[in-house]
């Protein structure tokens, strides 16, 4: 097991991308490492590269933000998600194309999360919920990460989820010694992606290890657990794990605000599915329409 373990460590230190980290990245890192650069700025080097420009704009008018009109131009983009958000687009996008085209149910069920996650912080007025929401699309990271480069041991993973009935995290946990949570906290921490994306993406599965954005993690765990019990898309297993208390004590909900929320997620999990089936048709390499 330790093997194991140090093996999948050893492999996800060398990993750069799934497949290859965007040159434009190196780039957008330098800029934004800069106090004084601005939207229109970021907004020419993301450009040059057509087919990421094409992805950002996709992403950006997808149901899960659920911005009322749509999004023409990459400057724009920046301006309603904010840099930490367009650059973990950009340096996911591969991730986000991988899902599409490989694994329908996990990109739906993250889609899901995503949209729950928005609609939740918006709710709690959290601030920067785009960024809670690019949390809830990238929670499940590290399953992608495990059906891409570790297939030998997915194979294992999901033996045990079927012939034991485990959570996917216990059946990770006894194959690799560590779970997709772990291995999304070591990708994200290697990519410099913000803490405030980090913690939910790491312990969403276990809030009370969360130290500065706790309230964002407990969102992100909700919508998780909301999104299986909707059973929209698929996290790999068919068990709806239990709310932790200590989300529950964070976030406050009364059953008001759930009733008020239920009928929000149901449209934009219903403009998600359109969404779903134009990637399937075109991929995430298209512009959407300009604006009239």
């Amino acid at each position: 097991m330790d093997e194991t373990k140090r093996k999948v460590k050893k492999r996800l230190r060398n990993l750069q991308s799934l497949p290859t980290l965007p040159p434009v990245v190196t780039k957008l890192t330098k800029l934004l490492g800069d106090d004084n650069t601005t939207a229109l700025q970021l907004a020419k080097v993301i450009e040059k590269d057509q087919v990421l420009t094409g992805k950002v704009l996709k992403m950006v008018n997808s149901a899960f933000y659920g911005f009322p009109r749509r999004i023409s131009t990459v400057s724009n983009a920046i301006v309603l998600l904010g840099f930490n958000v367009i650059r973990t687009l950009v340096i996911t996008a591969s991730i986000f194309e991988m899902m599409q085209s490989e694994d329908l149910s996990l990109w739906e069920h993250s889609l899901g999360v995503a949209a729950a996650a928005g609609l939740l912080a918006t709710k709690l007025e959290i601030p920067n919920p785009e960024e809670v929401t690019t949390a809830g699309l990238l929670h499940d990271l590290g399953k992608v990460v495990i059906r891409a480069e570790f297939p030998e041991y997915q194979r294992q993973i999901a033996s045990l989820i079927k012939e034991e009935e485990l959570y996917t995290r216990e059946a990770e946990s006894r194959v690799l010694g560590l779970d997709h949570g772990e291995i999304g906290r070591l990708l994200t921490n290697q990519w410099n992606l913000p803490e405030r994306l980090i913690e939910p993406i790491a312990y969403h599965h276990e809030v009370e290890k969360a130290r500065r954005f706790k309230k964002e993690t407990a969102v992100v765990h909700f919508a998780d657990i909301i999104i299986r019990a909707w059973g929209y898309g698929s996290g790999g297993d068919p068990w709806v794990p239990p709310l932790a208390d200590k989300a529950w004590k964070l976030l406050r909900l009364k059953e008001k605000d759930l009733e008020e929320l239920m009928p929000q997620l149901d449209d934009r999990l219903l403009d998600l599915r359109f969404f779903t089936m134009e990637m399937q048709g075109g991929g995430l390499d298209q512009n959407p329409p300009s604006q009239s």
